[in-house]
């Protein structure tokens, strides 16, 4: 992204190399304040050494990084206006509660009546102040978590880095922390840049998300944005679970109606996994018989016993596997021409999923609006 004078956080052509190794390969971000930008990717895409970029506990080969307008090139990490809350926590393990949150304030030198007014604040913020006197081994992985948090705050920060913050909690606590976590953002208005290889995390956490891979942001968005419009097909088979196919862009001589092509507006393409031509509701700009990669969500895939009326976007095949998640099932289908793909379906009812039972033929279909396309 562009660099910009209003942006609260400006990375321009930030690189850092390690030998010849390139970690981080001139990344340029915006980021507004008040927001909560999360870079996702996967180990090794980089992104823990952009942290550390901004933290101050690596050098940049090249580029420049402004927060709030102040370039902090050469600025230590303990003088930059920002503050990092760890993966482990780091607490103190001889200090309790209310004395590991004071800590940084007592490096600071402010006065014990501050240090006490700033304290008792967070302490409500984060919901701890019952617990202000155990030490961290008598506290919860999710109160030590808040702790920690707790401790970053308190000294009212810029910018807020977080290190896969809730990687240490089980699932069902993690996803009742992302949305305290939401809550005292909110509250305190604080940018956040969380480091995640979650897709979950990242999509209930972030007004934007950065997905990183090989060093480089390769798509920036909102949740919805990144999931429903994937730039990239990496981007479309790292994020969430997806179908892939190779197909290429029809000539002239289609076996759809041209009419169901009008109506549609879209295009029409050819998978040698499919029976049926693809027909996606989207503009393309590829010459005939281009190669190109269709991505299709399994929740956009409807299951049948009956065979769809339309001429396009179905197939036929037979359901291998099945998985009860609860609030949903996911189907494996083997389709005739071997490829096998996922489709799901939400357990509306307590009979929803029994129809489709394993071993059960079945027939798959889609509308023009489901697939998305990308050049190969």
């Amino acid at each position: 992204m562009p660099a910009s004078s209003t942006a609260y956080l400006q990375l321009e052509g930030l690189s850092k190399r390690f030998g010849q190794f390139l970690a981080v390969n001139n990344v340029s971000l915006c980021v507004e304040r008040g927001e909560i930008f999360c870079l996702l990717g996967a180990s090794g895409s980089g992104k823990t050494t952009l942290l550390r970029l901004l933290a101050g506990f690596e050098t940049p080969s090249a580029g420049r990084l402004l927060l709030d307008g102040e370039d902090l090139a050469g600025v230590p990490p303990y003088r930059r206006p920002l503050n990092m809350m760890f993966q482990s926590y780091a607490l103190f393990p001889h200090l309790n509660a209310e004395r590991n949150i004071a800590f940084g304030l007592e490096q600071e030198r402010l006065s014990k009546r501050q240090i006490a007014q700033r304290v008792d604040e967070i302490l409500e913020v984060v919901k701890m102040a019952p617990y202000r006197a155990r030490k961290p081994h008598q506290l919860s992985g999710g109160q030590r978590q808040r702790v920690a948090l707790a401790r970053a705050l308190v000294k009212r920060p810029k910018l807020l880095l977080l290190d896969e913050p809730l990687g240490a909690l089980d699932r069902k606590l993690r996803e009742h922390t992302q949305f305290e976590l939401l809550n005292i953002q909110q509250q305190l208005g604080v940018t956040f840049i969380v480091v995640t290889h979650d897709q979950e995390e990242a999509m209930t956490l972030a007004t934007r998300i950065g997905v990183m891979d090989r060093g480089e942001i390769v798509q920036i968005g909102t949740p919805r944005e990144i999931y429903e419009f994937p730039a990239t097909r990496f981007v479309a088979d790292f994020i969430g679970s997806v179908n892939l196919f190779d197909a290429r862009l029809s000539t002239a001589s289609v076996s759809v109606a041209p009419a169901a092509v009008d109506a549609a507006r879209g295009t029409c393409l050819h998978s040698p996994e499919l029976p049926a031509p693809l027909l996606v509701d989207q503009s393309i700009e590829a010459a005939a018989d281009a190669a190109l990669w269709v991505a299709l969500r399994p929740e956009k895939i409807a299951l049948s016993r009956q065979p769809p009326a339309q001429q396009h976007n179905w197939a036929r095949g037979t359901v291998r596997e099945v998985a009860y998640l609860g609030d949903l099932s996911v189907f494996l289908v083997r389709l005739e021409s071997g490829r096998e793909l996922r489709a799901s379906l939400t357990n509306s009812s307590r009979e929803c999923a029994e129809q489709f039972a394993r071993d059960t033929p079945v027939y798959l279909s889609w509308d023009s609006t489901s697939a998305i396309v990308g050049s190969s």
